[in-house]
């Protein structure tokens, strides 16, 4: 799920996440591979869910265990996965 985008105009870059780190609650800091650092909240699209199988990452102990795998940040082998771009821009939709 990485994503491209044209940087100057003929410089395509691809974008990976490269390491996250939780900082409290639903909050990570997540590390891109040109160097961006974006500070992610997870609280409300967790809260907002209706399937269970996404609820159940509330537990704060369940969400903390994320990995990096091939670029993407992921939870439980790639049991909850979001496109690298909404991480890159902050926003976490339904």
């Amino acid at each position: 799920m990485r994503f491209t985008y044209d940087k100057l105009d003929n410089d395509i870059i691809q974008i990976e996440v490269l390491k996250a780190e939780w900082i409290r609650d639903y909050l990570l800091e997540i590390r891109f591979t040109d160097g961006k650092i974006q500070k992610v909240d997870f609280e409300q699209f967790l809260k907002n869910s209706k399937h269970p199988e996404i609820q159940k990452y509330l537990e704060l102990e369940l969400f903390k265990k994320f990995e990096i795998r091939d670029g993407n940040l992921n939870w439980n082998d790639f049991d909850l996965i979001f496109p690298v771009s909404d991480l890159y821009a902050g926003e976490i939709t339904a």
